[in-house]
């Protein structure tokens, strides 16, 4: 029986997560869920999977479900902060660590996960984005595993050969890797039109169900510039072996060329438990509850070179990766602050890209030396960002 502490359990990953474990109570056991303020749907997913621990970040939350199962003399003991959130990643009793919280939040219990040797079930790809090089060393030093959530990724991962870790691919052979991306939401939208999008139009995927961050990412294509950069980390490999290839079905979730002209791609239903479901069990296999794939049924495939018109967020990231150090950490940073503003409707769906690349032209590149460092140069970004929305924005 594997002991998992779930980080993020109340968005789309943790629950999709819950409905595997659900299907498989015999194999893996619920050490910790964990949310940020979720009170009500993290009590009901107490009351159903008895946890040991279940941790928020905000205080005020915390007391409230302190309160609510101290009433009913549960056994779950509530954890608060950024500390709870190390605590149950670090704990020895846990076997694996589902990393699914959203954005920069998750990089330092996704670090202690990884410097206790754990399973770390990689949805969070911020971690990889803001300290790559840093999380890829600690899971070796460590001995512990990174397996890859994201469907693309685990994609990636199934198709190319890989060491008992999940890192340090045999890339013996490979040509390069082929990313693939839907386009979201705004693919066929005439460009003059995308200034007008709203938060709700943008996070309307056609054929993902994800948290609001991460649909708006989707529909700017960050995400897939973002999953370029983690793919850096991942296969050990750069830039110039990885392709972009917009394919709006979202069947094939990405593929690797071989230089014998082979192509090893992976298929399957857009549904987050396939790669969940694949991670959890590796190296064996498990039933997801996914629908299977009815080949006489799918019309037609279709591929797309990116737009960086379109997508101009892709390049920014395609960019920061070549640039290296920093140069991620502010980009990330900068667009969690421009995608909340939009979301918060403070700015215009193609503002996002303007902020980012206003934050990456007046950040201060840097190596990137320590986790402080790190930390540092996040904040930074976050200033920048901020002071882009609210002098410089409408000038950019």
């Amino acid at each position: 029986m594997k002991q998992l502490t779930l980080l993020g359990s109340t968005g789309s990953i943790g629950e999709s997560t819950l409905d595997v474990v659900r299907r498989h109570n015999d194999k893996f056991n619920v050490y910790a869920l964990t949310a940020n303020q979720s009170v009500d749907r993290l009590y009901s997913q107490i009351k159903e999977f008895e946890p040991d621990y279940a941790v928020l970040v905000n205080e005020v939350a915390a007391k409230r479900l302190q309160e609510r199962l101290s009433a009913e003399k549960s056994k779950t003991k509530v954890l608060i902060g950024v500390e709870g959130l190390e605590q149950v990643s670090s704990d020895s009793e846990v076997d694996y660590v589902m990393a699914a919280i959203v954005g920069a939040a998750g990089l330092l219990p996704t670090l202690a996960a990884a410097k206790s040797g754990k399973r770390i079930l990689l949805a969070n790809k911020e971690s990889l984005v803001m300290s790559g090089e840093l999380l890829i060393n600690t899971v070796k030093d460590s001995g512990a595993e990174l397996l890859p959530i994201d469907s693309e990724h685990n994609a990636i991962f199934q198709s190319m050969p890989c060491s008992l870790n999940g890192i340090e691919p045999n890339r013996q052979g490979v040509e390069k890797i082929i990313l693939t991306g839907s386009g979201g939401p705004f693919l066929k939208t005439p460009l003059d039109e995308l200034k007008l999008k709203t938060p709700e139009q943008a996070c309307n995927h056609p054929n993902w169900k994800m948290g609001r961050k991460i649909s708006v990412d989707s529909a700017t294509m960050m995400n897939k510039g973002l999953e370029v950069i983690e793919a850096c980390y991942l296969f050990a490999t750069d830039t110039s072996k990885i392709e972009v290839v917009v394919h709006p079905q979202s069947v094939i979730h990405s593929m690797v060329q071989y230089i014998d002209g082979s192509v090893l791609a992976q298929l399957g239903n857009p549904d987050m438990r396939t790669p969940i479901a694949h991670a959890m069990a590796w190296p064996d296999r498990i039933e997801s509850g996914v629908k299977r794939l009815d080949f006489v049924e799918l019309a037609q495939f279709d591929f797309l070179a990116p737009d960086f018109q379109r997508f101009p967020c892709l390049q920014l990231a395609i960019d920061a990766i070549n640039k290296g150090g920093t140069a991620t950490i502010s980009l990330n940073a900068a667009n969690e602050i421009a995608v909340t503003l939009f979301l918060d409707q403070q700015i215009a769906y193609t503002d996002i890209s303007r902020v980012i690349a206003y934050v990456q032209a007046q950040s201060d590149w840097q190596q990137v030396s320590s986790l402080e460092s790190i930390l540092e140069a996040d904040r930074q970004a976050r200033i920048l960002a901020n002071e882009s929305f609210t002098t410089q924005v409408s000038n950019l």
